[in-house]
């Protein structure tokens, strides 16, 4: 007679909202994700314990005001455009504020891409069995006008949360419905936080080798310098929004207070990291970038060859882990 599994995965109303929950009783790890704002996992329990910072107490709040938090999805860029325009192969396409679709940062630049808070996600899939829970979602980028218009590059996005072990896998598989090969420039920006030790004396480690060298405007120059950076850095008197590049192979990020640590991996076709940790703010954020900021315009002028593409009808799919210890 075979054992029950330790796996659940499960739709639930929270606050009246559509919720999947993937569950590890062996690890007491507990995943929330809400398909109907980004698709995004805004909790990750450990026994009792949230990784994942978030200001709110309900999602109600949450889907009324929706703010970075958890793990969001930036595409079709990531961080950055140093205007209202992108290249790709070969041409210039405008963009169109009037459709009121763009989010802008502090220098009104375009940033984190259009679905971050989309409500297009549908989910294909919720299973469990011996080897984990896990949970696909889908969204067809090409069916809405208001996105295509913006980035004109028929798509589908697949993301998968996959419980094993209490480690969260979170997957993108992008495929190419195109005639032309489509530029990619997409990123996660998940928030990490600890509650046994005050930020101040949090330490992270960086598996980096290169850092981006940016202008005022927090756009790569399309130069870098090398790293150079301690094993275990104090957080205290340090303040990061850094991109870094040359991301170690099998390297972990990872961010430790007393006995709390969160460990991060990133797959191979993330070779980009954005480290951001503001200060007097209670998170810190390892940000897996398939490129650059502005990669596509760096690329247009020669400055990027690492630019990755999908051939037309060609998939992409890359993969991340969340580790959390000590909870």
């Amino acid at each position: 007679m075979s054992s029950p599994t330790s796996y659940s995965a499960a739709r639930v109303p929270v606050d009246g909202i559509d919720v999947v929950r993937l569950a590890d009783s062996r690890h007491n790890t507990e995943v929330s994700i809400v398909p109907a704002v980004g698709n995004i996992a805004y909790e990750m329990r450990v026994n009792g314990t949230n990784v994942f910072w978030t200001p709110y107490q309900s999602v109600a709040q949450f889907k009324a005001h929706p703010i970075q938090l958890g793990n969001p999805f930036l595409a079709p860029w990531a961080n950055r455009l140093d205007g209202d325009a992108f290249w790709a192969n070969g041409r210039k396409y405008i963009l169109n504020p009037g459709l009121n679709n763009i989010h802008r940062d502090g220098n009104r630049l375009p940033i984190h891409g259009l679905v971050q808070f989309s409500s297009h996600w549908e989910v294909v899939a919720i299973e469990t069995g011996d080897s984990g829970a896990w949970t696909t979602s889908r969204l067809e980028f090409w069916r809405y006008p208001d996105y295509v218009v913006q980035y004109p590059f028929a798509h589908d996005i697949e993301m998968t949360h996959r419980l094993v072990d209490g480690v969260l896998e979170v997957q993108l598989a992008i495929t190419n419905r195109s005639i032309e090969t489509m530029p990619l420039s997409v990123a996660f920006h998940p928030y990490f936080t600890l509650t046994d030790t005050p930020r101040d004396d949090w330490h992270v480690h960086l598996p980096v080798r290169e850092k981006v060298v940016l202008d005022e405007h927090l756009i790569p120059t399309g130069a870098t310098e090398p790293a150079g950076l301690e094993d275990s850095i104090p957080l205290k008197n340090h303040v990061f929004d850094t991109v870094f590049s040359g991301v170690e192979a099998e390297g972990t990020f990872s961010v430790t207070g007393r006995t709390q640590r969160i460990a991060v991996r990133f797959g191979p076709k993330y070779p980009v990291a954005v480290v951001y940790a503001p200060p007097g703010r209670n998170f810190v954020c390892f940000e897996p970038m398939s490129g650059v900021t502005n990669a596509f315009n760096l690329a247009a002028k020669g400055h990027y060859p690492q630019l990755q593409t999908i051939p037309a009808g060609g998939k992409w799919e890359e993969s991340f882990w969340i580790a959390p210890s000590g909870f």
